[in-house]
Order: C-alpha cells, then structure tokens, then sequence
C-alpha cells in the first residue's frame, strides 16, 4: 500500500471519528448573559416551542426584580433520597436550600438579566462550579422558564462531583438541565401552596425524576405574600393598641 493511499485512509477515519462525536455531541445554540471561570448564565433555544403554535410560547421577555428572583430561589429546597433502613431509623430526610448565599446572590441578578432578555423561543439555564481537582468538581446546574404564570424549575444536578472523563467530553457545562448522575433527590418549594401538581410517568417515579422539575404558579405566590403581609401588619397592630390600652 502506497504512502497516498494510507493518507486517504487516515484522513477517512478521522473524518468518521469528526462526525461520530459532532452527532454524540449536537451543538446546544445558546447566548451568554453571564460567565466567569467557574460559573454562567446563558440562554437556550427550546425545543419544545414551535413559532407556529402560539400556546407554545414562554412569556419572555420578562421583567422582574432581582430581589423577587432571590426570594423565589430561596424558597426552593431539596430533600434527598435515603434508603429504607435511614427512613426507619431517621424519619425522613430533612429540606435543605438549594443554594448557598453566594449562589442566591449571583443568581438573583443574572437570572433576572437573562429572563429580560429572553425571547419567548428560549430558556434560562444555570451552571454553578466549585472545582475540587483538575479533573473534579461539584456542581449545580439546572434551567428555568416562565409560562404564563408559571414558572417552571428544573434542577438537573445537586452538589454533584463531577470528574471530567478519560477522553475529554465535557457534558456537564453542555447541558446543564440535564443529570450527570442518577437523581439522589427531590425538588420541592414553600410555601407549598403556591405549587402547581404536575402528573409523572411510572417510568419518572422509577428513575427517581419525579419530583426534578417544579411549576410554581407566581400569581398564586404573590397572592400568598400579600396574605402574610397583611396579616403581619395586622398582628403587629394588634399589639400594639393592647400596649396602648395597657398604659396608665
């Protein structure tokens, strides 16, 4: 066999191999809003939106304070998965805020950036890092959307070491909805009342994804606050007209 024929051969094979990993690896088509070396923010095409069927749309662009976004991330918790013989013993595992108060504070500004820009055909995805190695890190990553009223939450990873493979792929930056793991917990949010049921397949309960994505009806949420609001205001009024009437 001739030089030029061993170049053609090699240069087939490494075009086949160029294309097996570009089909193992779809470009996600994303817009940056925020990025460091460990972190970003950024924008995603949804493909479950059709410009044809209006109903499909998100309701972006959408304008929200930062500190309403911080109060919404706050009220978001996860409750993890413990086997039979922990629940016996223990009860069942306690909630924990998802994110820490550095991760709320970087959040609440640039989830509130990017939902003021996002056009009704995208999402908001999230990538939180804390290397632990070359190779390791922890991470938390997930996406979120507002339709209509709802604000639909998806947590893809929870505080997961990530090593980054042998060969180099790096998953867990590409699709930051998606698990880099089995789910070892639920999602859940309070106040409880301001969540709306959503149905599961057997096949999600099975997987442990049941409870991955949260839809949190903001009307609802506003109405509850007003509610305590109120009834601080009146408590605390209360108060203080028995302190009055309790004055000499």
């Amino acid at each position: 066999m001739d030089v030029n024929c061993i170049r053609l051969i090699s240069l087939g094979l490494v075009t086949y191999l160029l294309v097996l990993v570009g089909c193992a690896v779809p470009h996600v088509p994303s817009r940056i809003i925020y990025e460091d070396p460990v972190n970003f923010v950024r924008l995603e095409e949804d493909p479950e939106v059709l410009a044809e069927w209006p109903p499909s749309h998100h309701a972006h662009p959408l304008f929200i304070e930062p500190e309403k976004v911080r109060k919404i991330l706050s009220g978001l918790m996860v409750q993890e998965h413990w086997i039979a013989l922990k629940r016996w013993m223990r009860g069942e595992s306690p909630l924990v805020p998802t994110f820490t108060e550095e991760e709320l504070t970087l959040l609440s500004t640039r989830l509130a950036e990017a939902l003021a820009e996002a056009k009704y055909n995208e999402r908001v995805t999230f990538y939180l890092s804390q290397p632990q190695t070359f190779a390791r890190r922890i991470i938390t990553t997930g996406g979120l959307y507002i339709h209509g009223t709802e604000l639909h939450m998806l947590l893809g990873n929870w505080r997961i070491i990530y090593g980054i493979p042998a060969y180099g792929m790096i998953y867990d930056r590409r699709y930051p909805m998606r698990p880099t793991a089995a789910k070892g917990f639920d999602l859940r949010f309070q106040p409880t009342e301001a969540v709306v049921p959503t149905k599961s397949s057997l096949l999600d309960v099975i997987m442990a994804n049941a409870k991955d994505e949260l839809v949190i009806d903001l009307s609802k949420l506003e109405s509850i606050e007003s509610s305590v609001s109120l009834r601080s205001r009146c408590l605390q009024h209360d108060r203080q007209h028995e302190m009055n009437c309790q004055r000499p």
